[in-house]
């Protein structure tokens, strides 16, 4: 199953011709570019969200909106938002009804009925959720080095060795 995901995933990668990892600014130029369509980057509301979220995809006519926890390190704020971008990419549905009560505190600004699509980030159990988390890391281990880099000793070791940077 494991080895299917990876594959899956690396194959939406190698399909979009994403440039090396640089920057997750960089990453949503290229896609909004890419895909003819705004990507919007903004924190997730400190109040209103529920329980458990740290990120979320909104998707309208228009644009594509972004919303990433901001009481995290930035190397988490990242995977996040690499995370969203793959339920995007993957063109990932709601398996829930849209709760217009949470879209009215992320999206205060827009009408409920031009919003397509919600989807916010509580667990790991579904498909849809392994394919965006598998497709975050992918992009992550494809190269750069996060803005902060990873502290030294057995933290700094692990996230060379998960690909979150590089040695040398």
């Amino acid at each position: 199953m494991y080895g299917r995901l990876r594959r899956r995933c690396q194959s939406v990668i190698d399909e979009l011709s994403l440039p090396e990892f640089e920057s997750v600014e960089a990453l949503c130029r290229h896609l909004a570019q890419r895909r003819g369509r705004p990507l919007r980057l903004h924190p997730l509301p400190t109040s209103g969200t529920p329980a458990g979220v740290c990120g979320a995809w909104v998707a309208t006519s228009t644009a594509d909106y972004i919303f990433v926890e901001r009481q995290t390190v930035r190397l988490h704020q990242e995977h996040i938002t690499l995370h969203e971008i793959g339920h995007m990419l993957f063109d990932h549905r709601p398996l829930d009804p849209i709760d217009t009560d949470g879209m009215a505190v992320l999206l205060r600004d827009l009408r409920p009925e031009r919003v397509q699509r919600v989807l916010a980030r509580t667990s790991y159990s579904t498909r849809q959720e392994r394919e965006a988390e598998m497709f975050a890391s992918l992009v992550r281990a494809s190269g750069g080095n996060p803005a902060d880099p990873p502290p030294a000793g057995v933290l700094g070791g692990l996230a060379t060795g998960l690909g979150f940077r590089r040695d040398g």
